[in-house]
């Protein structure tokens, strides 16, 4: 996950809620301002929403191309659970 720096001048920070007991619960994004401590330390490596709306876009390409080839393996080898292999 990433800090994304929003058209406002605020962060979207990643943060994760946790049981007591470290379990992770779900993760999330959390909106800080220019007045939370860790916001020029954040700032510094923050991306806007443009670029990370660029390497979406870029992951989800790579997606495709990765699925094209595993769909091209699956026709050349076949399915294991079609052969009831496991």
């Amino acid at each position: 996950m990433y800090v994304i720096r929003l058209a406002n001048g605020n962060l979207l920070v990643p943060d994760s809620a946790e049981t007591e007991d470290g379990r992770v619960l779900g993760d999330a994004y959390v909106e800080i301002g220019p007045d939370d401590e860790d916001y020029l330390t954040l700032a510094a490596g923050a991306l806007t929403e443009d670029e990370f709306a660029e390497r979406r876009r870029q992951w989800s390409e790579g997606d495709e191309q990765l699925r094209r080839e595993f769909l091209d393996y699956l026709a050349r080898h076949g399915n294991w659970a079609d052969r009831g292999e496991r």
